[in-house]
Formats: structure tokens, sequence, C-alpha cells
């Protein structure tokens, strides 16, 4: 079907898709952002152990967890955090984890981005809460 300039000029034919709230996935953002929290929520206390003394970001991803999980963060803040740190605690991801130095540069990356999207909204009290956590998680001997 061919479009012609005088259907474009009157209006009578949109220039573009109408906005949609589906992503490639097909799901909502909504579906996707539930999807992310419940990922991080199930899987990120296991991965942020499993880093300990490996990367130097885990404080931060730590932060940025509390401040995902506040619900006086602003819900796209929510959803940038929530969307790297389900990326940072996939077991499968564009550079294997397991290899040594390079293994989480990926991840880095990732949340790099995301911690400078949030960085207004990441507060001492979630930073607080993130150094109390790596103190007690230090103290204690793995459980695996």
């Amino acid at each position: 079907m061919f479009l012609r300039v005088r259907d474009l000029l009157s209006g009578s034919r949109p220039l573009a898709k109408a906005a949609g709230a589906a992503n490639f996935y097909g799901m909502s953002t909504t579906d996707r952002l539930a999807a992310d929290e419940a990922r991080v929520r199930q899987g990120f206390w296991e991965k942020a152990r499993s880093t300990l003394g490996k990367v130097p970001f885990t404080e931060d991803a730590v932060a940025a967890f509390y401040c995902a999980t506040d619900s006086a963060t602003p819900l796209p803040i929510r959803a940038t955090l929530f969307g790297a740190l389900a990326y940072f605690i996939l077991p499968i991801d564009v550079i294997p984890d397991v290899l040594l130095v390079l293994g989480f540069t990926d991840d880095a990356a990732i949340l790099v981005a995301a911690f400078t999207a949030a960085r207004m909204h990441i507060t001492e009290a979630h930073r607080e809460r993130a150094r109390a956590w790596l103190l007690k998680a230090q103290a204690s001997p793995p459980t695996s």
C-alpha cells in the first residue's frame, strides 16, 4: 500500500507507529520490570556473596539493590537498576563470568551505566546498608 503525500499532510495516517508498551520480548514494560525484579530478588544475594573480593563493584551493586527495592525510588530508576542487576546475576552473558579478569567487564559496564543513571537516587542510607551487609557477609563463612 502506497502512502500519498496528501495523506501524510492531512493527518489521516500516522507518520509513525503509535508508541506501544511491548518490547522485543513481547512483554509490556511493567511485565519486564516484574520479571527482572523477581529474578533479582531470587538470585541477587547469592551472586553478591559469590563476587565478594572478586570484583570492585560489589558494594555499589548491593547499594543499587537497596535503591531498587526502595519504594521511594522513582519507577524508571527502579526499572533501570533491576534490569542491570538482572543482567549481573544471569549465569550466561556476553563475556562469561568464569573467565578471569575479563569475566565481569560486561557486567561492570552495564552496572556503571545504571549507577550513573541512578546516582541521584542511591542515597547514603542505601550505601550504609550495603556496607553493613558487606561486613556481615565477609565475617560469615560461605554456605556452599
